[in-house]
């Protein structure tokens, strides 16, 4: 086992959370939890697919450490991020007798981590719970900043709360497993923080992401570990999406919406990401923002990592951004789109409906 793990902190005063990131550290899980003050009883939620891979060595972690398990299975996939997975959740934890110090570990994906979170922030009026990314891009973005929900049928994370973790444990070696569609996906949101706030981490991954996509853990740990930093900076400036933390959501307002129209079937999380961040840059430099040199090195990085940047011919411009109008950054009748002003530099601007479907490129 590697002894290798590097944490940071999110601080949030109270609310404050260790972020390990290292390799092997679902053998050490039950030591990383004791720390984090978690009750005897734990209520480990998870996929069966992951459970396959990864539970048992989390699990004998546990147990090593004294903590009394209990698995919830939930089905995979965004269309089961819903109340009735939640329903699931809460029956087991009734009938397993929880208390409010009781823990929920979320291993798995984004989905799993945002349903285990919001049970665990609304079981008892609130419990303890842990985040065990299996995926990168839960590693790098949904697992950390205490965003939890379920989506409504009119769009996603409609139904939610912010309820931070009492820790996240993320182990770079379960990757290995992690289907290279998974992967490819995950690199959108790390791309969204080099866009967003680190040109470094964009010139990096422009020289270095043949190596990066052959899973070198070198340069893994290194972009998880930037990608981190970024969004514990960010949400410890606005832990409740007031103002600045909205930043976070380059590419992801049309993303959402493009998910939400095409039945969360068609297009993985980072995927619609990865062509809202195409579009973003485009209306962005549309709108007289961002320069084209700027706009064709985002457009060429995508592309070279393998990810979607056209919309589907299907998908009607109105049609999207009315779908854009149920997004929580929505008031008054616009939306607060985030524009890029260049690689590693944003603004918010205010802009109305009908002016986003003139400025999408279909």
């Amino acid at each position: 086992m590697s002894e290798r793990m590097r944490t940071l902190t999110v601080k949030l005063d109270q609310r404050s959370y260790p972020i390990h990131m290292g390799e092997g550290l679902l053998l050490r899980a039950g030591e990383l939890l004791g720390e984090a003050g978690c009750g005897e009883k734990i209520a480990i939620v998870t996929s069966p697919t992951v459970a396959r891979l990864h539970l048992t060595p989390l699990e004998d972690s546990f147990r090593r450490s004294g903590f009394k398990t209990t698995l919830i299975l939930l089905p995979e996939g965004e269309e089961h991020k819903n109340l009735a997975s939640l329903e699931t959740i809460y029956d087991r934890l009734v009938s397993g007798r929880f208390e409010r110090n009781s823990c929920l570990v979320a291993l798995g994906g984004g989905v799993i981590g945002d349903l285990a979170g919001f049970a665990a922030a609304t079981f008892l009026r609130g419990i303890p719970y842990v985040q065990v990314p299996t995926t990168l891009l839960a590693q790098v973005d949904s697992s950390v900043g205490g965003k939890t929900g379920i989506n409504h049928r009119e769009g996603k994370n409609l139904i939610g709360a912010f309820y931070q973790p009492r820790a996240v444990l993320i182990d770079v070696n379960v990757l290995q497993t992690l289907p290279r569609r998974e992967l490819l996906a995950g690199l959108a949101e790390v791309i969204k923080y080099g866009i967003i706030e680190q040109p470094e981490l964009f010139a990096l991954l422009e020289e270095k992401l043949d190596p990066l996509l052959s899973l070198n853990k070198d340069l893994l740990l290194e972009v998880i570990g930037a990608s981190c930093s970024i969004k514990a900076r960010v949400v410890e400036k606005d832990e409740r999406e007031d103002d600045y933390r909205a930043v976070l959501n380059f590419g992801h307002t049309i993303g959402h919406a493009l998910e939400s129209l095409t039945g969360y079937e068609t297009f993985l999380h980072g995927e619609a990401v990865a062509i809202g961040m195409v579009q973003a840059t485009l209306i962005s430099m549309r709108h007289g923002s961002c320069d084209k040199e700027s706009c064709e090195r985002i457009y060429r990085l995508i592309r070279r990592t393998g990810l979607p940047t056209e919309l589907p011919s299907s998908i009607i411009p109105h049609e999207l951004v009315k779908s854009m109008e149920t997004d929580k950054k929505s008031a008054r009748g616009k939306i607060k789109f985030v524009l890029c002003e260049g690689i590693g530099k944003t603004r918010f601007h205010w802009l109305a409906p009908e002016e986003i479907a003139a400025m999408i490129a279909n």
